[in-house]
């Protein structure tokens, strides 16, 4: 995707530093990068980003590149986006999970049920 466009990046706040969540918006969905751990202390700062209600039929890609670590908390914030998100009409896709954080998805199945695709790239052109 050479030519996407990007604007209006925004930065949450997060505790103590362990979960980055960078939002930015390419050719209309909405990217959240995230960034280090989520687990029950930092899983609000996700569940406010994942907040589209001001958006019809929106559109999110979650880019789980730099995500290191994540517990229950996260898997049940990425199925109530998901259950949200379909709900009007929109999408949530997962994009390049690696390591512990794939290897849970696999575990409890997530990657069956979300979208889930290896490159962000893949995750917004498909």
């Amino acid at each position: 995707m050479a030519e996407a466009e990007r604007t209006g990046t925004e930065h949450a706040e997060q505790p103590a530093g362990r979960l980055s969540v960078v939002a930015t918006t390419t050719d209309g969905i909405r990217v959240l990068t995230l960034a280090g751990e989520i687990d029950h202390h930092t899983g609000d700062a996700l569940r406010r980003a994942l907040d589209v209600a001001d958006i019809p039929q929106p559109r999110v890609v979650l880019d789980l590149r730099q995500l290191t670590f994540m517990d229950s908390s996260g898997i049940n914030i990425f199925l109530a986006a998901h259950r949200a998100l379909s709900e009007t009409g929109g999408w949530l896709r997962l994009a390049g999970p690696a390591g512990p954080v794939m290897r849970t998805m696999r575990i409890v199945g997530i990657d069956a049920v979300i979208d889930c695709h290896e490159t962000l790239d893949q995750a917004l052109s498909d």
